[in-house]
This record gives structure tokens, C-alpha cells and sequence, in this order.
């Protein structure tokens, strides 16, 4: 598991546009709330030539302590893929996101922008 960290982008007053970082995903990736936006956080997924599917888990739980259902996103061979990340992932005890990534990670970056 391995903790990323966003980056925000310049707004055109600043004057500059900014340059991304490229993240490399573990099987599963931990978002600090730290690194949220007041929206939440875009993730942008590039792939070449490896199709890796993404899952943002809830945190939230039912009555019974079952975690909440959630859709795994399926990504494409080579391309790119958004999808927004709303702080609601964030589990309010660990103070973090966690976002899956399955299938083969070979030639996968994603960049996390704050919102």
C-alpha cells in the first residue's frame, strides 16, 4: 500500500501552467484528506498498453458493518481515463481514500489534481 500525494493546479492569474507528476500505482493506494480539494480530487489514469481496471472504495458502512458496494472502473488497454474522487471516499477513521488497482500495473501512471 503505498500513500500519494495530489498536487494542485495553477489558476492562469498565476501565470505559469503546471507540470503533473506521474503517480505508479500499488495494488492498493491510500489518498490522505490532506491532499483533497474543497471538491474532491480528479484521478487521471494513463495506460500503455496494459488495461488496468480502478475501484474507489467507500468507507461508509451499513448497520451490520458492511462496507458500502462499489463499481470497479474498467480502464482501457492504451488511453487515458478521469474519473473524480469525491471526499466522501474518505473513511473518517483513518482520515484516508483507498483506491484499488487490478490487472497488471506494467506502463500505468495516474495523476491526482485537487478540485
Amino acid at each position: 500500500m503505498t500513500l500519494q500525494v495530489s498536487q494542485t493546479v495553477g489558476v492562469p492569474s498565476g501565470g505559469v501552467l503546471t507540470t503533473p507528476a506521474a503517480l505508479t500505482p500499488a495494488a492498493t493506494d491510500t489518498i490522505s484528506q490532506d491532499s483533497f480539494g474543497p471538491n474532491g480530487l480528479i484521478m487521471f489514469v494513463v495506460t500503455t498498453g496494459t488495461q488496468t481496471d480502478v475501484t474507489v472504495l467507500d468507507p461508509t458502512v451499513t448497520d451490520m458493518n458492511y462496507a458500502g458496494t462499489v463499481p470497479t472502473l474498467v480502464g482501457t488497454a492504451t488511453g487515458h481515463r478521469a474519473v473524480q474522487i469525491p471526499k466522501s471516499a474518505i473513511s473518517p477513521s483513518t482520515g484516508l481514500a483507498t483506491v484499488t488497482f487490478s490487472g497488471a500495473r506494467t506502463g500505468v501512471t495516474y495523476y491526482l489534481m485537487r478540485i
